[in-house]
C-alpha cells in the first residue's frame, strides 16, 4: 500500500497548500465568501459539480447500485435534475441579486422581516450537511489506514477546516476543481471500466443477477417520487449551491455552466449504479451495501490506481464538506449572528472594514469547523442526519423561496408562517413517523404550501417600493456591482 499512502498524502498537502495560496487572494468579503463573483464557465462548471456530488452520491450511489441495481442511480440522478432546473430557470436571476445568503434574497423579497427564522433554518441545514460529510472521513480512513473512527473524523476535518478557514472561497474553488478531476478520473475513467471488465462484462452480469436488477425504476416509484421531494427541490433553494451561482462571472456562466454540471451529474450518477451493480455480482454477500466501493477498490484496483481512486473518494467528501461548512459559517455570521448584534447586512464596502469583515468570517469558519467535527464524532447515522437536513431545508424553505421568485402576491408574513408551520410540521413527523419515512415530507410541504398561500392573500400586499427595488435587483441593477475591467476566471 506503500504507493497507495504516498498518493493520498500528497493529495492531502496539496489542499492545504492551495488554501495558503488562497489566503492571499481573499481580501475582500465577496473574495472571501463568493470568490470575487467572477468565475468563468469552466472553473464554475467544476466546481458547481464537485460540490453536489460528495460521498453520498459517490459511496453511497454505489451503495445503491449494489442493492438495487441500475434504478439505484435515482438518487444522485435527482440530485442531478435539480442543478439542471435551477440552472435553466432560476441561476441567472439569483446571480444578479448580488446578495450573500439566501435569506438576504427572502429579506429584499419580502421587506426585510424573513431573515432571522429563514436563517436558523438554513444554519440546521448546510450544519447537517457538513456533518454527515465529515462522518464518511471515517468510512476512507478506515480502507486506507485502518484508522480509529474519531481520528478519521479529526484529520479529514481538520483538513478542510484548514483550508477553507485561510482561503474562504477562493481556496475551496480551487481545491474543488482538483477535485473535480481526481474524481472524474478516479470513477469515471479508471474504476467504472474496471470494475466491469471484472464482472465479466454487461452480458455476465445480467446472467449473474435478477431481472430487476436492470429495470430502470426497480428502486420504486414512491422511492424515486420522494427523492425529486428530497434532492431535486434541495438543489433549487440550498444555501451552499447558491453561494457557488453567487460566484459566477455573468448569467450566461450560472446558466450553461450549471447545465454541463447538471448534465455531468447525470452521468456520474449511471457511473455509480453500474459500480455497485458489478460489484453485486463480485460481492454478492457483503453485510453492508455502503461497504461495495471501498471493498471493490481495495481487493479488484491495482497498486497506485486503488490510491486515486480512494482519493477520488475523498475529493467527493471534501468538495461536499467544504461548501456545506463555508455556507454554514456564512449563515451563521451574516443571518443570525449580525442580526442579533444589529449590524446591517452587507456593510460598507472600505478596504479596511472588508478586511474586518474577512477576519470575521475567517472565525465564523473555524468556530462552525470545530462544531462540525465535534457533531460527527457524537453521530453514527450518515443517512439520517442527511434525511433531517434535507427535510428541514425543503419543508421550512422550498415554498416561501420559490414564492418569493414566482408569485407577486406572496407576502411576509406569509413566508414566515411557512418557515415556522412548514419546519415544525416536518419535526412533528418526523417525531411520529420515524426519521425515514416519507410522510414529514409531504405532509410538511404541502402545509407549508397551504399556509404561505393563505396567510399571504389574508394580509397587505407587500410594499410596492419593497417589490421595485426587487425588481430592480432581479434585472442586475443592484449593489455590489463588478467591475467590467477585471476578466473572468476560467
Amino acid at each position: 500500500m506503500a504507493v497507495d499512502y504516498t498518493v493520498i498524502v500528497v493529495y492531502l498537502v496539496g489542499m492545504l497548500a492551495v488554501g495558503w495560496w488562497g489566503m492571499r487572494r481573499a481580501k475582500s468579503k465577496s473574495e472571501f465568501l463568493v470568490a470575487g463573483r467572477r468565475l468563468g464557465p469552466t472553473m464554475y462548471s467544476g466546481t458547481m459539480a464537485a460540490i453536489v456530488l460528495g460521498g453520498a452520491s459517490t459511496i453511497g450511489g454505489v451503495g445503491l447500485g449494489y442493492q438495487y441495481g441500475l434504478s439505484g442511480a435515482w438518487m444522485v440522478f435527482t440530485i442531478g435534475l435539480g442543478l439542471l432546473a435551477l440552472s435553466v430557470f432560476f441561476s441567472a436571476r439569483i446571480a444578479r441579486l448580488k446578495v450573500y445568503t439566501v435569506s438576504e434574497m427572502l429579506d429584499l423579497r419580502y421587506g426585510g422581516r424573513a431573515g432571522v427564522i429563514s436563517g436558523v433554518v438554513m444554519w440546521a441545514y448546510t450544519l447537517m450537511l457538513a456533518v454527515t460529510s465529515t462522518i464518511a472521513y471515517a468510512t476512507i480512513f478506515d480502507v486506507l489506514f485502518d484508522m480509529n473512527r474519531t481520528v478519521a473524523i479529526i484529520l479529514g476535518g481538520s483538513i478542510v477546516v484548514a483550508y477553507s478557514t485561510l482561503g474562504g472561497m477562493w481556496s475551496i474553488t480551487l481545491t474543488d476543481m482538483v477535485q473535480f478531476v481526481v474524481k472524474t478520473i478516479g470513477v469515471l475513467l479508471l474504476l467504472l471500466p474496471i470494475a466491469v471488465v471484472k464482472a465479466g462484462g454487461f452480458s455476465e452480469m445480467k446472467a449473474q443477477l435478477p431481472t430487476e436488477y436492470f429495470d430502470p425504476l426497480g428502486i420504486g416509484g414512491e422511492t424515486i417520487f420522494t427523492y425529486v421531494l428530497i434532492y431535486t427541490f434541495g438543489m433549487l433553494i440550498g444555501q451552499d449551491i447558491w453561494q457557488r451561482v453567487f460566484t459566477a462571472g455573468s448569467d450566461r456562466t450560472a446558466k450553461w455552466g450549471g447545465t454541463v454540471a447538471g448534465t455531468y451529474c447525470l452521468v456520474y450518477a449511471l457511473a455509480g449504479a453500474v459500480i455497485g451493480t458489478a460489484a453485486k455480482v463480485l460481492y454478492p454477500k457483503l453485510g453492508s451495501a455502503d461497504d461495495a466501493f471501498a471493498t471493490i477498490v481495495k481487493d479488484e484496483l491495482p497498486m497506485g490506481v486503488r490510491g486515486l481512486v480512494l482519493a477520488a473518494a475523498l475529493a467527493a467528501v471534501m468538495s461536499t464538506s467544504s461548501g456545506a461548512l463555508i455556507a454554514c459559517a456564512t449563515v451563521a455570521n451574516n443571518d443570525i449572528w449580525s442580526r442579533l448584534r444589529g449590524a446591517v447586512a452587507g456593510a460598507s464596502g472600505a478596504p479596511d472594514e472588508e478586511r474586518d469583515e474577512v477576519r470575521g468570517n475567517r472565525a465564523f469558519i473555524l468556530i462552525m469547523g470545530v462544531a462540525v467535527i465535534c457533531t460527527a464524532i457524537a453521530l453514527n447515522n450518515v443517512v439520517e442526519a442527511l434525511t433531517v437536513a434535507y427535510n428541514l431545508l425543503v419543508g421550512g424553505l422550498l415554498v416561501p423561496i420559490l414564492g418569493g421568485l414566482l408569485w407577486k402576491r406572496g407576502t411576509a408574513q406569509g413566508a414566515l408562517a411557512a418557515v415556522a408551520v412548514g419546519g415544525l410540521a416536518v419535526i412533528g413527523l418526523m417525531a411520529s413517523y420515524g426519521i425515514l419515512a416519507n410522510e414529514p415530507i409531504y405532509y410538511g410541504l404541502l402545509s407549508s404550501l397551504a399556509v404561505y398561500v393563505i396567510v399571504s392573500l389574508a394580509t397587505p400586499a407587500t410594499d410596492p417600493a419593497v417589490l421595485a427595488a426587487w425588481r430592480a435587483r432581479l434585472a442586475g441593477r443592484g449593489s455590489e456591482p463588478v467591475s467590467e475591467s477585471v476578466p473572468a476566471h476560467q
